[in-house]
């Protein structure tokens, strides 16, 4: 029987470099062709060329263009931290929003989502499948996760939250609307992380106040 050594191991973990850094070219050169060329005028023959990676290396992994924009949309919002983590152990509330609201802002404000927004709005008449793609791989696992948190501090009885779903639009639109909307039509929208900290804090106290166990509702308690 045949083992691996320490030799065919690293090899192993060299490829799978290699291979992550390729996969990484190849979604940023597709972003940025969606972006300039549009969807349906990018190629993925052209992809491989802009990511300098041999066509069968890209159609190995996406046969389709359809399949790499689901993998763009899959990274970018699976790039963070899960924000679902506080909830295996409920507690303090301002402080699990807290790690919640930052780790948000720092997800939809990066160029990389506000650029994966702008594809999808630009393709939306002509293909919105990019649309589906975003919100049931993208917007709507991550929604799902702080919900399920807001759920978990209800239940522990950290905090009082009857309607996780509204409670849960709620938090993230204050964020988003400051974050990332204003990007979508000001070209050099670019917060300070000051300011960004602000948003977030300011949320969070709304929260706070409309969802916290000492502000709740006697008939809640």
């Amino acid at each position: 029987m045949g083992h691996t050594g320490p030799m065919t191991a690293g090899l192993s973990a060299h490829h799978q470099r290699l291979a992550q850094r390729k996969r990484e070219a190849i979604t940023a050169a597709a972003t940025k062709l969606f972006l300039e060329r549009g969807y349906d005028g990018t190629s993925l023959a052209k992809i491989a060329q802009e990511a300098v990676v041999s066509k069968s290396t890209l159609f190995k992994q996406f046969p389709t263009k359809a399949a790499l924009f689901e993998a763009i949309v899959t990274e970018y919002w699976k790039s963070g931290p899960d924000p679902a983590a506080p909830a295996t152990q409920p507690g303090d509330l301002r402080a699990g929003l807290s790690a919640i609201g930052r780790q948000y802002a720092d997800l939809i404000g990066r160029p990389a989502m506000a650029a994966l927004f702008r594809i999808v709005i630009a393709e939306l008449p002509r293909f919105p499948e990019l649309g589906r793609a975003q919100f049931e791989l993208g917007k709507l696992p991550y929604f799902i996760s702080v919900q399920h948190y807001l759920e978990a501090q209800h239940a522990a009885g950290t905090a009082v939250v009857p309607d996780a779903e509204s409670a849960t639009n709620q938090f993230l639109g204050m964020i988003a609307n400051y974050v990332l909307w204003p990007r979508m039509l000001l070209a050099d929208w670019s917060p300070a992380p000051a300011d960004v900290g602000h948003a977030v804090d300011e949320a969070v106290t709304t929260m706070l106040a409309r969802y916290g166990r000492s502000t709740a509702d006697p008939q809640h308690s």
